[in-house]
């Protein structure tokens, strides 16, 4: 029986990203060997070093190119010498907008020997998903400015949503939520004993009705609609600023969270300080028929770019989040697993410099504990 073989498109992007995305490398190999497949990658070097060298931030048939791979692992986008937002907007929205990766994954998850800032919070309590929908809202680009640089100046940014945007981003949230209920999830979600006691499956719209009363209007609407399909799941709704005290007080309260763009990009990052911070949180930009891209939360970390002493965690994590959407669940799981015994076990912190190890023996060590 021949092996399947995986076509991955790699960015290593800017700053630390090329030292994280040769660690998670090094971790997909080991688990291709280890579950028997392969993986064909080729190198992209878009960022902000050829920004600076040609003016071009993406080639014109980037996400053409792109579009003939399986997956798209990401290291970082970000370079002190390039103003912010060009490779922003110019490499990260444009290929989350023209590949369709409609829904932001983020696992908000504390892991063993992590130390989280929440007093007497634990791995129990901390563990959930935040759905973001990722290619509407105010990061569309709809508005402008008029009468620039005058005293009258006018900036208009809209916050707009269609109800197949909502409908699409929504149904995936729920069937997240009910697969964590039949325990088919990559993440805990709730085993046999909870089933059996009769527990389900949360799902909670993250909003703003009270003041955002037209999109959100079509949030809910559409939210209440879609759950008469999904009775085995349990729907709660909370404003944008209680889901945030909520993350910080009561975070066991959360199964899944569904939410727009920008409440999304607020809420993962405290959801990610939460679980230990930006080195241990990984991320997916999900096409559920298309091509997905996967990347660490925690940015190009230029200071410390070519020290060896970054955490790839947060980078392996987002390689076995890869893993999970092609299929291989064994080894997916495997990483994971791995990546808990390392911060339970070896990891005397999260922070750069501070681990006991250095970027690459923490890759090692991820290896050296795949089962």
């Amino acid at each position: 029986m021949s092996r399947k073989t995986y076509r991955i498109a790699v960015i290593p992007g800017d700053g630390t990203g090329p030292e994280v995305v040769a660690e998670g490398l090094k971790v997909l190999k080991a688990a291709a060997s280890k579950f028997s497949f392969s993986l064909k990658t080729e190198m992209f070097d878009w960022g902000g070093k050829r920004y600076l060298d040609t003016g071009v931030v993406l080639p014109e048939n980037a996400v053409e190119t792109l579009k003939k791979f399986d997956a798209v692992f990401l290291g970082a986008i970000g370079h002190p010498d390039v103003k912010p937002g060009i490779l922003e907007k110019g490499i990260l929205l444009k290929l989350r907008f023209e590949l369709d990766q409609y829904i932001n994954l983020r696992p908000v998850k504390l892991y063993p020997g992590v130390e989280t800032p929440l007093a007497g919070k634990t791995p129990e309590d901390i563990d959930y998903v935040v759905v973001r929908e990722n290619t509407g809202g105010l990061y569309s680009g709809v508005g402008g400015i008029s009468m620039k640089g005058t005293k009258d100046e006018v900036a208009v940014q809209s916050m707009v949503y269609n109800r197949t945007q909502v409908e699409r981003c929504l149904r995936y949230a729920f069937e997240l939520a009910n697969r964590r209920h039949s325990g088919k999830s990559p993440w805990r979600g709730l085993d046999k004993k909870d089933i059996a006691a009769g527990k389900t499956a949360k799902l909670t719209l993250c909003g703003k009705t009270n003041v955002l009363t037209y999109v959100f209007d079509l949030w809910e609407r559409a939210f209440h609609e879609i759950a008469v399909e999904y009775p085995q799941v349990k729907t709660d709704y909370c404003h944008v600023d209680a889901t945030c005290m909520w993350m910080v007080k009561n975070p066991d309260w959360f199964d899944v969270i569904v939410t727009e763009n920008m409440f999304g990009d607020i809420i993962t990052d405290l959801g990610a300080i939460t679980q230990g911070g930006m080195g241990i949180a990984a991320g997916g930009n999900i096409n559920p028929n298309g091509v997905s891209m996967f990347e660490p939360i925690g940015g190009s970390a230029p200071k410390y770019t070519g020290k060896g002493i970054i955490n790839p965690l947060a980078a392996i994590a987002s390689a076995a989040m890869m893993l999970d959407f092609l299929g291989e669940k064994k080894a997916a799981a495997s990483i994971e697993k791995s990546v808990m015994f390392v911060t339970g076990n070896k990891l005397k912190s999260m922070a750069a410099g501070k681990m006991g190890y250095s970027t690459s023996e923490t890759g090692d060590l991820v290896i050296e504990n795949l089962k």
